[in-house]
């Protein structure tokens, strides 16, 4: 039997209407780019269509090998543990159908260009009478229980501090890991630079990246004699879609290795050593599939502290 190649865009999913039709709006771009392929995605909780539905869509057209990328920056429990477990599930209960699973965006040349880019935006309409030097650059990550992806953002800020010649950055995450956005706020503004740049490393919208941007205009407020811009998140800027298209390039030529050498669940990583070998197993069913709802404004900000079935020592109990 000849054999179907359908694409596969697994995202997170959110309550926020605008994060899931920009997420959408993604999937929209990768049909353009691949037209000889049908292009899914789904989400794994907050919204619909689920993974599986995503799938079982490109079942009823025909697919029969099916290229799974997901819609995310980096790989944490939810690309290392939660996806994997999806798909090999709905794999098993379909043996008719192959699915391949791609790498996340990661650290990427092009993510860096977009990023740049973003920030550049920001400054356009600013006073050129402020340099680069007197600018300090706070990078703003969604946080997460695993230190290889947290150090993920880490290393972008790094990168576009020396590439874009700012006189200083910092890191921050929105939840979960430390600093949070308001700590850092209050931190750089003691620093004595003219200017600050709030960019959240995000791909979509959400609640999250909203309470980001609320913060930092709650610190300009306190702090009038700091100028705090707010720089845009990635969103389809088309270096974005070029790195998701590589992506999906990479498992139709076979070439997808995701870097596993500081990941808690196959190297003893410092503090998550007894994280090793952990059972893959599904997400949170209590929120699969899940719409919006005005009653439930949080887009898994992790206020309950779940560590998506690998709970750590270190986890400490923090009201975010």
């Amino acid at each position: 039997m000849s054999e179907k190649i359908g694409v596969m865009v697994c995202g997170h999913g959110s309550r926020d209407v605008e994060a899931t039709e920009q997420f959408a709006h993604l999937a929209h771009h990768l049909a353009h780019r691949f037209p000889q392929y049908p292009v899914e995605s789904g989400y794994l909780e907050f919204a619909r269509p689920v993974i599986k539905d995503g799938l079982a869509a490109l079942q009823a057209k025909g697919v029969t090998r099916v290229l799974a990328v997901p819609g995310m920056l980096f790989a944490a429990g939810h690309v290392k543990n939660d996806l994997p477990w999806e798909l090999n599930s709905f794999a098993a209960e379909h043996p008719g159908m192959q699915i391949q699973f791609g790498r996340e965006l990661a650290v990427d040349p092009k993510l860096l260009a977009a990023s740049a880019a973003r920030i550049e935006e920001a400054l356009a309409s600013l006073d050129a009478s402020v340099s680069r030097k007197d600018t300090l650059l706070l990078v703003v990550g969604r946080g997460t229980n695993d230190p290889d992806a947290n150090s993920n953002v880490s290393k972008v800020a790094r990168m576009l501090w020396e590439g874009m010649g700012f006189g200083w950055a910092e890191t921050a995450y929105s939840g979960v890991a430390y600093p949070l956005v308001d700590q850092a706020l209050d931190r750089v503004v003691r620093l004595g630079y003219k200017r600050i740049v709030v960019f959240p490393y995000f791909l979509f919208t959400g609640i999250l990246v909203k309470r980001i941007y609320a913060q930092a205009d709650q610190a300009a407020a306190a702090h009038p004699g700091i100028e705090i811009v707010n720089a845009r998140y990635l969103n389809d800027h088309p270096l974005v879609i070029d790195s998701f298209v590589e992506r999906i390039e990479e498992i139709l030529e076979g070439r997808t290795h995701m870097n596993c050498t500081l990941c808690k669940y196959r190297a003893q990583v410092v503090g998550y050593e007894t994280q090793v070998g952990a059972v893959q197993a599904g997400h949170h069913h209590h929120v699969v599939g899940i719409g919006t709802d005005s009653d439930h404004h949080h887009d898994h900000d992790h206020g309950h502290h779940h560590d998506h079935g690998h709970h750590h020592q270190h986890h400490h109990d923090h009201d975010h």
